[in-house]
């Protein structure tokens, strides 16, 4: 199959799959998955784990995550992670969890690097180390993934893992509560109140530079919170 072809194929399968016909899109996608196709295997993946036109089946989800993880697709390195470290549709397997992980959060996938993030700054069968933390949810925040705007405000504003910093925290507790993240919200209020004029100010120049260079992140399985 021509590269062409598979691309005019993926974009109609998406096209469906938004419309809600998720039969039609996964017909498309399981051809397209005949030729090897990586996204192909991740977006099977995500129907058999979310019950999209099929029961779910986390167990068949993983396999197909993990055939595109295998091929370098990084959302599904994510998730295949995810479930590794949750159990999910295996028995929970903490080595290979982190192997994809790691490889997503190194390809720069916002959700590996958040789940693993998650990981580091819990101690979750890891040693904890929340510097290395603030450094994945900072990598992560700046892709436009705003649950780790959210913690990397927070981590800042109390100086955990980082050096305590308000006009830092001011920067990525607005980015988070702009995208309507309630309790970085309720922090920046909380915080605004003890802010000097100048912190205010340089908050506010960091935020308008910032604002408009930040993405937007794709939906993914995360630890924590739960799968959306």
């Amino acid at each position: 199959m021509g590269k062409n072809t598979s691309i005019k194929l993926q974009d109609q399968a998406r096209n469906l799959y938004s419309k809600g016909d998720f039969l039609k899109a996964i017909g498309i996608w399981e051809i397209l998955a005949k030729s090897g196709d990586a996204e192909a295997f991740a977006w099977l993946g995500s129907c058999y784990a979310n019950g999209d036109g099929v029961e779910v089946n986390a167990e068949k989800a993983l396999k197909l995550y993990e055939s595109a993880a295998k091929k370098g697709n990084v959302l599904a390195q994510s998730n295949a992670g995810a479930f590794y470290f949750m159990g999910r549709g295996v028995v929970k397997d903490i080595k290979k969890g982190l192997f994809w992980l790691e490889k997503a959060a190194s390809n720069n996938d916002v959700n590996g690097l958040f789940n693993l993030a998650q990981i580091y700054f819990q101690g979750d069968c890891v040693e904890k180390d929340q510097t290395r933390a603030a450094e994945l949810y900072l990598k992560a925040a700046e892709n436009g993934h705003y649950p780790s705007q959210s913690r990397l405000g927070f981590m800042f504003a109390q100086g955990t893992g980082v050096t305590k910093d308000r006009t830092q925290a001011y920067l990525w507790l607005t980015m988070a509560a702009q995208h309507g993240i309630g309790s970085a919200l309720d922090a920046l209020e909380s915080m605004v109140k003890e802010m000097s004029v100048e912190e205010k100010s340089q908050g506010q120049q960091l935020f308008a530079s910032w604002r408009a260079k930040t993405g937007q992140y794709k939906n993914q399985i995360a630890l924590m919170p739960s799968p959306s």
